[in-house]
């Protein structure tokens, strides 16, 4: 993997990735602005015991612009710049504009609950410079290119002082929310530890073997109905559990607390498997398949958690072709989930999609 770390006109960081040798002349560009400073803070929830983030500035963030107008697209228009320069590179990391935490900020309101600033860092991935593709179309080396660039961004991500959880995520299509269609992800470095992950770290310490995810893998490939693919190394299923439709858990079978620990040969298969499964989802109603991807990791606080075990788990929100899966009463109310199907039968629809072979 090659890199090279440029500074953007307005002295935000411009990491480049790329398979191959980056040329030397590129020059950063960054979209216009007025040059506000994000100030976001967090509010205790007394109740639910969790932080709340309020980033007022994000309502002004860029919405669904035509593609020659994405700030995402490479910059060709001098009165037009973007975020992304011309140039060799293939991917491309940089501070979101409209950062729901950044590290700058200081403020925070006196209130009648426990307030702090929102430290933390927020970072664009852009996955191409091509506006017409996706993640699952990308070819398997650029994927590949994708985990090696997340992995590098949670070791140095892990450096700076406040930061203790990282977590790269992919939000696909209108359906979750994207406001730019150009194929990118985000990470969220923050600087406690969330409590989704939290929740799920604890259930894995308590484990009586300390190996929980390993576990529920093998008895997964023991049964095999909700497999969807799986190499030497990697797993790909619809848990046994799952809230949703169509969630898929994404492992390597033995379990690594970090992206960057995995070997090459686990690494360059969660790749294959990860884009087999992309290329599944788009192929079982011949459309684009929306999805929030997330992957799991052990906290960076400097503490070690042999119990962890990375994966990614993606999230789409449909149930059916033509209908989305909403949060209702039970779910938002309750926090107790219904799933309209069983995954057995939704794992069997992704397994028998064919999907061309692109080793």
């Amino acid at each position: 993997m090659f890199k090279k770390t440029l500074t953007k006109p307005d002295g935000r960081a411009l990491y480049l990735y790329s398979n191959s040798a980056i040329q030397e002349n590129i020059v950063p560009t960054n979209p216009k602005n007025d040059g506000a400073k994000a100030s976001p803070h967090m509010r205790w929830h007394p109740l639910r015991r969790e932080w709340v983030i309020f980033a007022g500035h994000r309502q002004n963030r860029t919405f669904l612009p035509p593609k020659d107008f994405s700030p995402l697209a490479v910059s060709k228009n001098p009165d037009f710049p973007t975020e992304m320069p011309e140039g060799n590179y293939e991917i491309a990391v940089f501070e979101n504009l409209f950062p729901s935490m950044n590290e700058t900020t200081n403020d925070a309101p006196e209130m009648s609950v426990e307030t702090k600033p929102a430290k933390g860092i927020c970072e664009v991935v852009v996955f191409t410079q091509d506006p017409d593709t996706s993640l699952g179309q990308l070819p398997l080396n650029r994927v590949e290119l994708v985990l090696k660039v997340w992995a590098e961004r949670t070791i140095e991500l892990a450096k700076e002082e406040n930061i203790q959880y990282v977590m790269p995520f992919e939000n696909k299509g209108v359906e979750m929310g994207v406001t730019l269609h150009h194929p990118h992800g985000q990470i969220y470095a923050y600087s406690f530890l969330p409590p989704v992950q939290e929740r799920i770290l604890e259930s894995m310490k308590q484990h009586a073997k300390g190996k929980l995810l390993e576990e529920m893998i093998a008895e997964e490939m023991k049964d095999g109905s909700r497999v969807i693919f799986e190499t030497e190394n990697v797993i790909a299923f619809i848990p046994v559990c799952a809230r949703y439709p169509y969630e898929t858990w994404i492992a390597p079978k033995k379990g690594f607390q970090h992206l960057h620990e995995m070997d090459p040969k686990t690494l360059k298969e969660l790749a294959i498997v990860l884009k087999t499964t992309l290329l599944k989802f788009d192929g079982l109603w011949q459309r684009p398949f929306p999805y929030l991807m997330t992957l799991f990791q052990a906290p960076v606080d400097g503490n070690d958690y042999p119990f962890a075990h990375s994966y990614l788990q993606l999230t789409p929100p449909y149930r059916t072709k033509d209908r989305l899966k909403y949060l209702a009463g039970t779910e938002l109310g309750a926090g107790i989930f219904v799933n309209d199907s069983v995954p057995e039968e939704k794992a069997r629809e992704l397994k028998d999609v064919s999907v061309e072979n692109f080793l």
